[in-house]
């Protein structure tokens, strides 16, 4: 996964476009940054970084920010697992 493809998926479990910035610093965003070691991916608020977390691997650190979000998606009732079909 990459950043376009995390974006996109994102949108399709409902997480609003403006929680996610890539590439810059944004105030009430999760931010994924590439630099010199890695990329980084942590909440950015009034100027602060919080639950940063750093990786060798774009596609690794996207997983990661998708798995968090996703799961916040489920936690708070937005985003509901399907019930299996009935099997014959």
């Amino acid at each position: 996964m990459n950043p376009a493809e995390l974006t996109g998926w994102l949108t399709k479990i409902g997480v609003p476009e403006n929680v996610v910035s890539v590439g810059a610093e944004a105030d009430n965003s999760w931010c994924v940054l590439a630099d010199d070691e890695g990329f980084e991916v942590f909440w950015r608020e009034q100027g602060n970084r919080y639950d940063w977390a750093r990786f060798t691997s774009e596609h690794v650190a996207c997983h990661y920010l998708f798995g968090r979000l996703a799961w916040a998606q489920v936690a708070r009732g937005a985003l509901a697992l399907e019930e299996p079909a009935p099997q014959p």
